[in-house]
């Protein structure tokens, strides 16, 4: 749940940390990475910057499921959306989908992402409108304090982060419970897929994780996995411990150290190399497949003297990077959809929009940006067909 203010300071006053109390884990060895394993759990993840090996057994099993469900799956129209990270912001997305149901015109998608603040809303966006009370309560009726608990600066300073995510943790069960996960397993037997995104801190890579197959899995650890990796996508280095996750090696426990998937990427689909149009044309897919990416942030930010002091100049300095990461992400995904066909949507929060949030969490702050991606969506959103810098005319017909 990616939220830059105060960030800055927490980061580096956690780097000249001296001494530590460290929490204990077995690592798994460098070696032995490419073959950890989620226990019990058959395609629980992959890469998310390499197509997975055995992608196309893979395919063959999920098309097989949609046609099982749906005989003509094959030949009608996919949706897909995918929903960024960015804090409080999370509230525009909420209020964006509640909007688009209430307009009548919201679809069912067939594959839902999310990234730290999305991996909290795409779980209930993935099961559809009828969930759509849970997103507005998420993200108009709580705090900082419901979130996360600062702790002593002795213990920040020698632990693994300056705040405790119990909060987060607490408010994840009560969302995350026996029967929502038995709903998301049965919608993904259907073939429909809800990825999360997750940073693996040891390797430096993102990770996608397949909530639908955890929750299809059965074993008694997968509603703890499922709600872990929710968790970890929403932990902001430094300002949220990481969480670790239990794998295997030939039959070796280990815990992988996973954090924010804003960390490697802001938004997602599939990874950039994968051959998405030919992966279609071998699945027997003929429809018009069509991508949808909810950005929850503004694309620019405002004029700023900035003051001459460590805080403020970090601070201004990892805004930027975050939003140069955001159109990193939202070219990287248009370009991938251009190749390969994908009828490409985006959303994002106006510029004209120009609250402020009071604190990391404000609920009057996160109400009012609900609102206004309700009222857009309820009265017919129109989504840009490309990133803001190429939509004029001469830019679109010289793309790939």
């Amino acid at each position: 749940m990616k939220k830059c203010l105060g960030l800055a300071p927490i980061v580096l006053v956690a780097l000249v940390s001296g001494c530590s109390s460290l929490r204990e884990r077995k690592p798994v060895p460098e070696e032995m990475v490419e073959a950890a394993t989620i226990p019990g759990v058959r395609y629980a993840r992959f890469w998310g910057d390499v197509a997975p090996p055995d992608l196309e057994e893979r395919i063959k099993e999920v098309r097989a499921r949609a046609e099982a469900a749906f005989p003509d799956a094959k030949n009608q129209p996919r949706k897909f959306l995918a929903i960024s990270g960015g804090g409080s912001n999370g509230a525009f997305g909420a209020g964006l989908l509640a909007g688009w149901t209430e307009s009548g015109k919201r679809p069912q998608f067939d594959i839902v992402t999310g990234v730290s603040t999305g991996s909290l809303i795409a779980p209930l966006a993935f099961l559809g409108p009828e969930y759509d009370p849970q997103l507005k309560e998420i993200y108009t009726s709580y705090d900082t304090g419901d979130i996360a608990k600062k702790r002593s600066l002795l213990k920040g300073l020698t632990g693994d982060a300056m705040f405790s995510t119990k909060p987060l943790k607490e408010l994840i069960e009560k969302y995350l419970d026996e029967k929502l996960l038995r709903a998301i397993a049965v919608e993904s037997k259907k073939g429909r897929l809800l990825m999360v995104g997750t940073t693996n801190l040891d390797t430096g890579r993102p990770v996608l994780w397949n909530i639908g197959r955890i929750a299809e899995s059965g074993t008694p650890e997968a509603l703890e996995l499922a709600r872990n990796v929710l968790l970890a996508s929403a932990a902001i280095p430094a300002a949220f411990p990481p969480v670790f996750l239990d794998v295997e090696v030939d039959g070796k426990k280990y815990q992988e150290m996973h954090v924010d998937g804003g960390t490697t990427t802001q938004a997602f689909l599939y990874p950039i190399g994968l051959d998405w149009k030919k992966l279609s044309h071998s699945a027997g897919i003929t429809g018009q497949q069509s991508i949808y990416v909810i950005m929850n942030t503004r694309l620019h930010l405002d004029f700023e003297a900035v003051k001459a002091k460590l805080g403020p100049v970090a601070v201004r300095s990892i805004d930027l990077l975050i939003k140069a990461q955001c159109f990193g992400d939202i070219y990287r995904i248009y370009l991938a959809a251009k190749r390969d066909g994908l009828d490409y949507n985006l959303a994002f929060i106006p510029d004209t929009f120009k609250e402020k949030s009071n604190e990391l969490f404000d609920p009057v702050y996160m109400t009012k940006l609900f609102d206004l991606g309700y009222q857009m969506a309820k009265a017919g959103y129109t989504w840009d067909k490309a990133p803001p810098s190429l939509e004029h005319e001469g830019a679109l017909s010289a793309a790939p």
